[in-house]
């Protein structure tokens, strides 16, 4: 009688074609890829074009052949079919008749499935749905507990029903372990609690789990710490990689950074770039000294690299200080190290005079031919950079009117009618500015102030970065004009940047505003009561894009 084999000893030989057991092939079979064994006792094959699972002694589980087959998790397995993917049982059969885009492995009798539309949900052990909800993803089960993300991007925690496990929604998410997950708010990592509340008040570049009640923990310094449930130290195991003596000396001289990045723009060194430093200089009117000193200042803003010993090369980064890249950044450059920095030499007389309103810029732009078409050029490329991945979420009714208030040179209008083709779309600002909107088809220019009534009226009226440039009784009076315009069953969308009342995140923005436009940067609550004030409700909140946050409003 010849003795069992004992699966879990098994192990994948070195060049993957085969399986050991205790040093020696386990049978003579060999393969183009070979898997490690699993319960029970099965592991994945695959000769050219084919895969199935083997048993112990080599031979075939079953006679089906896929384009893929993967480890058994709890009795079942994915495969690969030329129909899709889904799950076996160890002697081939089907555990369902749906085919999915993708499938994981089944964990606590559920397992994360992609529907072939690209949405994700769980399926039980029998293989349906575990819920009626689709997810833009989901991650797997653990206890009973797994993290799902809706569409705007923000994460929460499902039981094995779909039921949500608390109402907070974070930018990132784990599972529970040892009862606390670990979580991302806008602020940085920390630990929450099965109710989803943090469990301490600080946050930090990274955390681990915890592990019999201590975490060890990054904080933004690059220091390392072990730290209790409660938030506090235990034993701090690296220092700081940079101490905030030198942090704060960095951040003192920032306005440096701006200067070396506008003088750069203005010798237009990133189109010329690729060249040495003797062909930068010549071309850039430098001495030799002054090009490799600037070239090394650029440098260490990760802005230029230089590669073969001679030749400088502009970054990923230096490439956006181009002219002709679509999402420049040179005119914002030359605007910050110009004019704005005017603005914020008045800062300390704007933090003082609780009364102090800033010259009306907008009408100081639109006054000045070229500083216009330069500032409308750095809008554009903002636009097209933070409002692309916005766009298609924005509700646009079929065969709808959209209103793009305070929208400049219609680079928010362009994006609406290439993803909205039956839209019809109006652009409303200053009669200076409009004069610079390029034609398109289906876009009309409205002459109008934002302060006044507006000339028309639309289903769906949009205010892109427009609220935060102006204070409470200004925005309230945009507010207003703004729901007049809109039509029966109509909606309003505000593009802004959201400031948190956890953490600091935004606050030189909102001086920027202070001292440029007399306007603010506002918290969620703060846009809930100027909505509010002229009879809009604020109705959602989309997180999705990279720091703009869609608001979307109705009538109340």
């Amino acid at each position: 009688m010849t003795a069992a084999i004992d699966w879990t000893r098994i192990r994948v030989a070195d060049d993957a074609t085969h399986h050991h057991l205790d040093g020696r092939p386990l049978y003579p079979e060999r393969f183009d890829a070979v898997l490690k064994f699993h319960a029970p006792g099965l592991a994945p094959v695959r000769r050219g074009d084919d895969a199935w699972h083997i048993d112990v002694h080599g031979r075939p589980a079953y006679a089906r052949r896929f384009l893929a087959t993967f480890g058994y998790y709890e009795g079942l397995a994915a495969v690969v079919g030329r129909d899709g993917w889904h799950h076996v049982h160890p002697d081939g059969r089907d555990l369902a008749a749906a085919r999915y885009d993708w499938c994981g492995n089944f964990q606590g009798g559920r397992c994360t499935v992609r529907d072939t539309d690209g949405r994700y949900h769980h399926i039980d052990a029998a293989g349906t749905p575990a819920y009626p909800d689709r997810w833009r993803y989901v991650g797997d089960f653990r206890d009973g507990i797994a993290v799902v993300q809706r569409d705007d991007g923000l994460s929460t925690h499902i039981d094995e029903r779909g039921r949500p496990l608390h109402d907070h929604w974070l930018l990132d998410l784990d599972v529970f372990h040892k009862g606390f997950a670990r979580a991302r708010d806008a602020g940085g990592w920390m630990h929450v609690d099965r109710h989803g509340r943090p469990i301490y008040r600080r946050r930090f570049a990274a955390v681990e789990p915890f592990y019999n009640g201590q975490s060890r923990v990054e904080n933004f310094d690059g220091s390392l710490e072990i730290l209790d449930e409660t938030g506090q130290q235990f034993v701090q195991i690296r220092g700081p990689l940079r101490s905030e003596f030198h942090a704060l000396s960095a951040d003192i001289v920032g306005a440096w950074r701006t200067d070396t990045i506008a003088a750069a723009v203005r010798l237009r060194v990133f189109d010329v770039l690729p060249a040495t430093a003797a062909e930068l200089a010549a071309h850039c009117d430098l001495s030799p000294d002054g090009a490799a000193r600037l070239l090394r200042a650029l440098a260490e803003l990760g802005l230029v690299e230089r590669r073969d010993c001679a030749q400088w090369h502009s970054t990923l980064r230096g490439r956006y200080l181009r002219d002709d890249h679509p999402h420049s950044l040179a005119d914002s450059a030359l605007e910050s190290a110009g004019p704005l920095r005017a603005r914020w030499s008045q800062l300390l007389p704007a933090l003082r005079d609780a009364t102090w309103r800033p010259p009306d810029v907008f009408r100081e732009v639109a006054a000045d031919p070229l500083r216009r078409a330069a500032h409308h050029r750095m809008l554009r490329s903002y636009a097209a950079h933070d409002y692309a991945p916005l766009v298609a979420r924005l509700p646009v009714p079929n065969g709808g009117t959209v209103l793009d208030a305070g929208g400049g040179t219609g680079a928010l209008a362009r994006l609406l009618a290439d993803a909205w083709p039956d839209a019809s779309i109006a652009v409303l600002d200053l009669p200076e500015v409009l004069a610079d909107l390029p034609p398109h088809p289906r876009i009309t220019a409205l002459p109008g102030d934002l302060l006044a009534p507006w000339p028309t009226t639309a289903d769906l009226v949009v205010l892109a970065r427009v609220l935060h440039d102006w204070d409470d009784d200004d925005a309230v009076a945009i507010l207003r004009h703004a729901r007049a315009a809109l039509r029966p069953g109509g909606k309003l969308v505000a593009l802004e940047l959201l400031l948190a009342d956890d953490h600091p995140g935004g606050g030189l923005c909102d001086l920027h505003l202070r001292v440029v436009t007399g306007g603010r940067e506002r918290t969620e609550s703060q846009y809930r009561a100027l909505f509010g004030r002229v009879g809009l409700r604020l109705a959602a909140v989309d997180h999705s894009g990279e720091l703009t946050r869609l608001l979307l409003a109705d009538p109340t």
